[in-house]
């Protein structure tokens, strides 16, 4: 099955409003992910719903941000509409909310990873208008927050307002949006208001058993305080929340003002940590549980480097001393039968003399070169991981560092033996 010239492989989800497909890109060997939507489904709901479908690709499109879905390309068959995206693994914030309470910290990473995207979109004129868990995937080793599905954004400056319609999912709409009112950037921060609210008390900040009793607490009613659902929250987080879950939009932060905000927020947390009670679970424990083994791995890997380091520099002086025994009991030096990098022919008569490659100021540079590199080696994948490729220009020059002895050791021992 070929959707223009794209090769599908298998169906990744299905929606109300079309399928998401695995698919390859075979003019430069790429997977994406392809939203369809078929074009007689888009006709007979919605004369401009078709309209309102290619442009998702146009402002999303436009949008080159870390944490934003990458758009590659927008086109139509006989039978379809569709949009090619940048192919993401992993799973979406509503598969993680669903697995119990998130971790404060975790929490927090998440909205300012969100409020980084959403500031970058409407900086530069697109209203996402659908911010809710499902619309997030959580990708890579790091956690990267991608924000998807701009299915129901617009410009601010386009002359369809789509004022007057209720787009949105019913929790995490804002009350302008519920009412059918024109909405802007601060509609966003509500919903993205909400989904904070839902990952720091694992409820929701509205719910209802109908649509119309959700929609109404909307409007109307402020969600129950989330300290009562979970205590020793910072103050400062909880007035953050209440702001962002204004019913009036000009009391929101604004995007930009958000993200200003959650990381002095952070920063403060950062130097007066709060305790968790202990009766919460944080949510994602598989996640520590790889991590912390990969951590402690790597540092006993360096400790490893660095003992081995000292026993090299330590075994000369054992064979020295060893050798220097046998030459007091027989009286005559013996020449070693096996000649290698570390070892030299001892004098045949005389006191010993000390061993040039313990001596030899060039090769103990170059050892203590080789110490530092696989150190800074073990730190940046400590600390970086698969983010830069500084490791790969350290294993070379480790092995240049590695020839360089090789090389020396064998130029000794031939002057050595003439």
């Amino acid at each position: 099955m070929n959707i223009g010239r794209y090769e599908v492989l298998d169906e990744i989800g299905h929606g109300a409003m079309g399928t998401v497909w695995r698919a390859r890109d075979p003019l430069i060997e790429r997977t994406v992910a392809i939203k369809t939507v078929a074009i007689a489904k888009l006709r007979q709901d919605d004369a401009d719903a078709e309209t309102r479908f290619l442009r998702e690709a146009q402002s999303a499109g436009r949008l080159s941000h870390p944490n934003i879905v990458t758009i590659f390309d927008v086109g139509e068959t006989d039978e379809l509409a569709y949009i090619a995206m940048e192919y993401l693994p992993g799973a979406t914030l509503r598969d993680v909310m669903n697995n119990g309470l998130m971790p404060l910290d975790l929490a927090l990473d998440t909205t300012l990873q969100m409020a980084e995207a959403l500031a970058f979109a409407h900086e530069h004129g697109v209203i996402h208008r659908d911010v809710k868990p499902a619309n997030v995937v959580v990708t890579g080793r790091n956690g990267r927050i991608k924000l998807t599905d701009f299915g129901i954004a617009h410009l601010t400056n386009s002359g369809h307002t789509l004022a007057g319609q209720m787009l949105g999912s019913p929790r995490y709409m804002s009350p302008e949006q519920a009412m059918g009112r024109e909405v802007d950037g601060r509609s966003d921060i509500f919903s993205l208001g909400a989904v904070l609210y839902e990952m720091l008390t694992a409820h929701y900040a509205f719910d209802g058993d109908s649509l119309p009793s959700i929609v109404y607490r909307v409007i109307h009613e402020p969600p129950a305080a989330a300290s009562t659902l979970r205590p020793n929250l910072r103050t400062e987080l909880v007035d953050l929340l209440t702001r962002m879950l204004h019913k009036n939009p000009d009391a929101r932060p604004d995007a930009r003002t958000l993200v200003n905000d959650l990381h002095a927020l952070a920063a403060s947390m950062a130097r007066k940590p709060d305790i968790p009670p202990s009766n919460q679970v944080p949510r994602l424990l598989p996640a520590l549980a790889f991590g912390t083994p990969l951590v402690v791995f790597l540092l006993i890997g360096l400790g490893l480097i660095v003992i081995e380091h000292f026993i090299e520099k330590s075994q000369p002086s054992i064979r020295t001393t060893q050798n220097a025994r046998t030459s007091n009991v027989s009286m005559t030096a013996t020449a070693p039968s096996t000649l290698t990098e570390d070892t030299l022919p001892d004098a045949t008569t005389g006191p010993r003399q000390s061993n040039p490659i313990q001596t030899d100021a060039y090769l103990i540079g170059l050892d203590k070169k080789q110490v530092e590199l696989r150190i800074k080696r073990t730190e940046l994948l400590l600390e970086y991981t698969e983010q830069y490729p500084d490791v790969v220009q350290i294993d070379r020059q480790l092995e240049q560092l590695r020839e360089e002895r090789r090389k020396h050791v064998r130029q000794l021992q031939k002057n050595l033996k003439n």
